[in-house]
């Protein structure tokens, strides 16, 4: 147990942080630990621990991804347009929105392998043409969403928030087994020393476009869900969850020089960040004041993630972990 502690320390943390602040949140609702309170809180945490997950491969991989929130938009307002249906449509409109996810995260990885572009200036200049797109494609929030698939997908199963559930299903069904194949090790690979990876066959190339594919397919699942909760397309949405996003992930225990860090940490983060935000809006504190704490909280994660690379004298170090 010590054992297992110690290599999870980063998660263990975060979730330990988790925890503390949702007693006192709860503690502190009107409505205490009620099925409507968890529902609603755990359906906000879930958008923006999506958003984590994207910007997790990205990180993982050494990289930043400043698209997330871009495609989040494009996906949600596309979302708004192919899932007011029933039936056959509501499959093929959900299939559509996930797959342009994925291509615009193919697109940032092909620019990135293939153009030799530092991640943080490609998906710069890609946010803006996939805000360009969504605002193309809703120019003013609206739209609808399939009420029914929309309530199946936020509200409740036996008093358990469908929103926890999904997350267990994708920690359990997609993080679990992915870490241990060869994809999931070679993103650490890569994260922890991209040279050493590829001097030992790795095939860095494929590895990287992957953990982009993969950043895309979660940022249209954040995208997805966002839609759900809302019912509406908003092109607006784009950087306040990216930046959140990037917070989240070291808040969980992801390290920004990349190879150290998991899904669950991710998911953790994201959990505490709105967790805070949903404190602060119980707490009385005046609504003016909330965006100075909320940023105050985004600038000192960024710094905390930052500051284990200043600590390292030897760049050597790194790869040593």
């Amino acid at each position: 147990m010590r054992d297992f502690l110690r290599s999870n320390r980063r998660e263990v943390i975060a979730l330990a942080v988790l925890v503390a602040l949702l007693a006192v949140y709860l503690g502190t609702h009107p409505r205490g630990m009620s099925t409507y309170v968890m529902t609603i809180w755990a359906n906000q945490c879930l958008i923006l621990a999506l958003a984590a997950i994207a910007q997790f491969f990205a990180v993982i991989v050494r990289g930043i991804d400043l698209s997330v929130g871009a495609v989040m938009a494009l996906t949600n307002t596309l979302a708004s347009h192919v899932l007011g249906g029933t039936g056959i449509e509501l499959i093929g409109g959900a299939g559509l929105v996930l797959l342009v996810g994925v291509l615009c995260g193919l697109i940032n990885g092909a620019l990135v392998v293939f153009g030799r572009i530092q991640p943080i200036v490609v998906t710069l200049a890609t946010a803006s043409i996939f805000v360009g797109l969504a605002l193309i494609l809703r120019p003013t929030p609206g739209g609808q969403i399939n009420y029914d698939l929309a309530d199946a997908m936020t509200l409740d199963v036996l008093g358990i928030p469908t929103a926890l559930i999904i997350a267990g299903l994708v920690i359990g069904l997609f993080w679990v087994p992915l870490r241990r194949t060869g994809l999931g090790l070679g993103l650490y690979a890569i994260g922890s020393s991209e040279q050493a990876a590829f001097q030992s066959g790795l095939q860095v190339r494929i590895v990287r476009m992957a953990s982009f594919g993969l950043g895309g397919l979660f940022a249209g699942l954040a995208g997805l869900y966002f839609s759900f909760v809302t019912t509406t397309g908003d092109a607006g949405i784009a950087t306040n969850f990216t930046l959140n996003s990037i917070a989240a992930v070291v808040l969980g225990g992801v390290a920004l020089r990349g190879g150290v860090g998991s899904v669950i940490g991710a998911f953790a983060g994201a959990f505490i960040l709105k967790t805070i935000s949903a404190l602060m809006f119980f707490s009385g504190l005046p609504p003016l004041a909330q965006p100075l704490v909320e940023g105050l909280v985004l600038a000192g994660a960024i710094a905390i993630g930052g500051a284990e690379i200043l600590r390292v004298r030897n760049r050597l170090e790194v790869f040593a972990r």
